[in-house]
């Protein structure tokens, strides 16, 4: 691995610390060198080789040529609210991605993406219109943390897996990603502040319960039966609705943790009271929380609720037996809210 990296000259974010250690042996330095590389990578995020004083000249000279990031930045937009800003990311491929940044308080939050496109193609998301391009490594999923958060005044206090991107269909890059936000040595964010949320891939699910990883989980379920959420997520063919809230049931076993649920509200679809009626009794055995999203609208056949629905629909899940939590988007006007987010390039192709 080391010669590989020294020979293509691949970016050393996304390395881990026994990366960098390899990394600099395979140059003609001692391990502890690579330690001193994943301090000043991570935990103090400096951009140029030659700000790395401890490291000696000789290795900053070899390190000038090899490139620190694998992204970059050709475009912000800020949202009239100023609490959300929308970034996009040019890959070394040329291929573009988006990246989340929404301010609320002291409360700043990051949705990371995790592929180019996506191919679980639910029928109300933007990526999901752009199909399956590539996978994200686990260095340009972690750049863009790294990046904005050199550029913001506030301090990233949580990250969400929730930009562009299944990141459980990039299971082992989006884990590393998250592993590496949360290295004691490096960024050392705490596992409670990263959330890792799936559009549903059981089989991943499991997984991530049996690894016994630290982070949150989230899952989509967008429906309160079988045929309804089969409408909108054709995952739902494959991976069925009753399998979904049984692996999340074992999830929930399993970790001793809560998932969360997240239910966009789309009008005429999902939103009728019988619907929060059948959530009440359906997820009253699991050990969750559901978050309501009224949908952020695209080019497509569905729309928002209206504010009275909206609150209907609230109001029917009173005394349920779980935690209910509203997330109103304030990122709309920019296409930067839950399910907006696709490159132009892609979406008008």
């Amino acid at each position: 691995m080391s010669e590989h990296l020294t020979v293509t000259k691949k970016p050393l974010i996304g390395l881990s610390m026994e990366d960098l250690e390899l990394f600099a042996r395979s140059l003609g330095h001692q391990s502890f060198r690579g330690r001193q590389l994943f301090d000043w990578i991570y935990r103090k995020n400096v951009y140029d080789y030659s700000e790395m004083s401890d490291l000696p000249i000789s290795l900053r000279e070899k390190l000038s040529d090899i490139p620190l990031h694998p992204l970059k930045m050709v475009n912000n937009d800020v949202s009239t609210s100023k609490q959300t800003q929308k970034y996009l990311f040019e890959l070394e491929s040329g291929e573009k991605i988006e990246s989340v940044l929404m301010v609320d308080g002291k409360r700043v939050t990051i949705c990371l993406s995790t592929q180019v496109g996506c191919a679980v193609d639910c029928d109300f998301c933007a990526t999901g219109k752009m199909g399956f391009i590539q996978n994200l490594t686990a260095g340009e999923i972690l750049d863009q943390f790294l990046q904005l958060q050199k550029i913001i005044e506030k301090k990233i206090t949580n990250v969400v897996f929730m930009g562009m991107g299944e990141p459980f269909l990039n299971y082992n890059n989006s884990i590393l990603a998250a592993d590496l936000l949360h290295h004691p040595k490096g960024i050392n964010m705490g596992a409670w502040r990263i959330t890792i949320s799936t559009a549903g891939i059981t089989k991943k699910i499991k997984q991530f319960a049996n690894d016994a990883h630290p982070y949150k989980l989230a899952v989509s379920l967008n429906g309160s039966s079988q045929e309804q959420r089969l409408m909108t997520m054709p995952i739902t063919k494959t991976q069925s609705f009753s399998e979904l809230l049984e692996v999340s049931q074992y999830y929930t076993h399993r970790t001793r943790k809560r998932v969360t649920f997240e239910y966009v509200l789309m009008a005429g679809v999902n939103d009728d009271p019988i619907d929060a009626k059948n959530l009440k009794e359906i997820l009253a055995p699991i050990n969750c929380k559901l978050n309501l999203i009224p949908y952020n609208e695209i080019n497509g056949p569905y729309r928002r609720p209206s504010d009275t629905v909206i609150k209907l629909f609230i109001s029917s899940l009173k005394n349920a037996s779980f935690p209910v939590t509203v997330r109103w988007s304030k990122g709309q006007d920019i296409d930067a809210g839950c399910g907006q987010l696709a490159t132009v390039s892609e979406v008008n192709k």
